[in-house]
């Protein structure tokens, strides 16, 4: 059962309660219309990645703003965006298990469906299940571009895949996966080029035997916020699947910008609220934030504003804060506003998401309530 929401529509700032996951509704806006407008000038298709928010509120917002849908990691992600009004998702990810594949194959009779694939039994069981079900799938070969995580050799293997999806009635060959996701945070603008060129020409390559081969590809998807616009002007892919650039975190603001661009194109519009509660040691203060409000995979969170603290040693429900000098210290009842070091996972840490306008006025208030439908869809 879902927890309460720790505020109310149009209560005050100063009343929600802590820990509570705040988005700056302002910030988040200008992201999803920076990304539009940066999609809409490369001129490529924009599929979102759904596993940064898992909300179908966000998704709708947006597809409103020209995407062609979402895309998930997991069929249980994939059924929420279906049950909230997204009719067209790519799972983009491998689907392994006779359950799995019968709810993916069943959910493909109420919405568009695609999937990646990179062995030739799951593609057999997949279009078993497609059959009992009466549905069709689309099938993406995912290449490994680079990750070093899924995908086949680039080249050759790629065909006999495309070959075996053709062959079944009740699958279609899409195209290619070819996501480059330890790119994302490679930290110099050079690295990032370097990573999404080895990846061009491996997505080249195969693209070359399969072209040889007689397939075609309706989809060369891929990218993420790290470096959607190297593969956007490449002319190779033509979906991009950026999904943290609506909300930003702390290990994102690492990545240096590239010097022909003046600022980053995206803000941080996703926050942990936090009180301290405890100054006692008059060493340090302790804030009602641990591991089970903020997600330290990717390092501690920053505090937004407030350079001269910084948050580290949490234990379940507390995180410690080293401060500069005792002027410096806050206390106890203090609202510290947190960036997370990744974002993906603090979500999953939640049931709901405060929308506040007028973020940084004295006028700040609650505007929205939403659901994180998608919270612990793991299957």
């Amino acid at each position: 059962m879902p927890s309460l929401p720790p505020a109310e529509i149009g209560a005050p700032f100063s009343e929600i309660d802590t820990p509570a996951l705040i988005i700056d509704l302002d910030a988040f806006e200008r992201n999803l219309d920076a990304m539009a407008s940066a999609v809409g000038q490369l001129g490529v298709r924009l599929r979102p990645h759904a596993k940064t928010h898992k909300s179908p509120v966000i998704a709708t917002k947006q597809i409103a703003r020209g995407a062609v849908g979402m895309c998930c990691q997991k069929v249980a992600e994939a059924e929420i965006l279906v049950a909230g009004g997204v009719n067209d998702v790519l799972v983009s990810n491998e689907v392994v298990g006779g359950r799995k594949l019968e709810r993916l194959a069943a959910l493909a009779r109420h919405a568009r469906i695609s999937v990646c694939a990179d062995d030739p039994v799951m593609i057999e069981q997949l279009a078993q299940a497609a059959e009992r079900a009466g549905s069709q799938i689309e099938v993406l070969v995912e290449v490994d571009v680079g990750a070093r995580r899924c995908g086949v050799r680039p080249g050759p293997a790629a065909t006999g895949l495309a070959r075996q999806i053709a062959g079944s009635r009740f699958l279609s060959f899409g195209g290619l996966q070819a996501y480059h996701g330890s790119a994302q945070h490679l930290r110099t603008p050079e690295e990032r080029r370097a990573a999404i060129a080895n990846a061009a020409n491996a997505t080249t390559e195969t693209l070359r035997v399969l072209n040889e081969a007689g397939f075609r590809c309706r989809t060369i998807g891929g990218a993420g916020t790290g470096t959607f616009e190297l593969e956007g002007a490449s002319g190779i892919w033509n979906e991009l699947q950026a999904g943290s650039y609506v909300f930003m975190d702390a290990d994102y603001a690492k990545n240096v910008v590239d010097g022909a661009r003046n600022r980053r194109p995206f803000e941080h519009a996703l926050f942990v609220l936090a009180t301290v509660m405890s100054t006692a040691s008059g060493e340090r203060a302790v804030v009602d934030a641990g591991h089970k409000a903020l997600s330290n995979d990717s390092g501690f969170p920053s505090v937004r504003g407030r350079p001269d603290l910084r948050y580290h040693r949490p234990s379940d429900e507390h995180g410690v804060l080293e401060f500069d000098s005792v002027s410096s210290r806050p206390a106890v009842g203090d609202r510290l506003t947190l960036i997370p070091g990744h974002c993906d996972p603090t979500v999953n840490l939640y049931d709901w998401y405060v929308g506040v306008r007028g973020f940084d006025t004295p006028d700040a208030r609650v505007e929205a309530l939403w659901p994180v439908a998608a919270r612990g869809a793991t299957t």
